[in-house]
């Protein structure tokens, strides 16, 4: 049974919240309480998915944002404040996998299209979260890392890099913002059952059940698992909790 928390009369932020586990905090947030802001690049999917959020009862607002387009971040802040007069907490979660690629052999292009979406798109929500977070004095951030963020794997270097990116922004910017009220930490997903791997998956990128017995728990993770996480460090039960980049990976990592 997961915990539940009572998010009413709060506001919370999620990117690439068209699906897999942004659409899944999102929801998460939703059925706490929450009013929530959905943000992805592909509107058919945000407006779909606030769509449901609004004929469940919740308050939802679907905002089309390119992460790479710090003006976009930014508007997408500013109107969700707007909205809903506040922002509390918010889920930097817009990502995107890249084939594995040899690091004497990636394209320049490849290495930059995965650091403005992965590492630069977090960068931009953070800092414009930021803007209103510091004069409310209080708020929330997680910032999607992965396990990527916490080991290295052949092939991946450039995914890797922007994972590690991750962690350095949120540790940092956890230590600034801390004696302000707001506390900042990060997720370190394992290989999770989303769209995304599915197409790593029909891609042939990704062997399932070698993906699943590479997690010591056995399986892959769900998205709902991973919000759960996010939702516990948004929440006052995480109050003590700073700068830290938490696995949800099945165990991965502690090998």
């Amino acid at each position: 049974m997961n915990p539940t928390y009572d998010f009413a009369g709060r506001v919370a932020f999620v990117t690439g919240a068209g699906s897999g586990m942004g659409l899944a905090a999102a929801r998460a947030f939703a059925a706490s309480g929450a009013a929530v802001a959905l943000t992805d690049v592909d509107e058919a999917a945000v407006d779909r998915a606030a769509r449901q959020l609004g004929d469940d009862g919740c308050q939802a607002l679907a905002l089309v944002c390119d992460v790479t387009d710090e003006d976009q971040v930014a508007a997408a802040v500013d109107r969700t404040v707007a909205a809903f007069g506040r922002l509390d907490m918010a889920y930097n979660n817009a990502g995107i996998q890249i084939p594995p690629t040899g690091a004497a052999d990636e394209p320049f292009g490849q290495f930059e299209k995965v650091h403005a979406i992965n590492l630069r798109g977090v960068w931009a929500s953070m800092k414009h979260e930021l803007r209103h977070m510091r004069v409310q004095g209080s708020g929330a951030i997680v910032n999607c890392s992965s396990l990527g963020g916490l080991v290295g794997i052949a092939g991946r270097a450039s995914y890797h890099s922007t994972k590690h990116g991750v962690i350095g922004l949120t540790t940092s910017a956890a230590l600034e913002y801390a004696p302000r009220g707001v506390r900042i930490n990060a997720v370190c997903p394992g290989t999770i059952d989303t769209p995304m791997v599915s197409e790593m998956i029909a891609k042939g990128e990704l062997d399932p059940a070698e993906a699943g017995a590479a997690q010591p728990i056995g399986r892959l993770g769900t998205a709902d698992e991973v919000a759960q996480a996010v939702l516990w460090l948004c929440s006052p039960g995480a109050a003590f909790v700073v700068g830290v980049a938490l696995p949800v990976d099945g165990g991965y990592t502690a090998r």
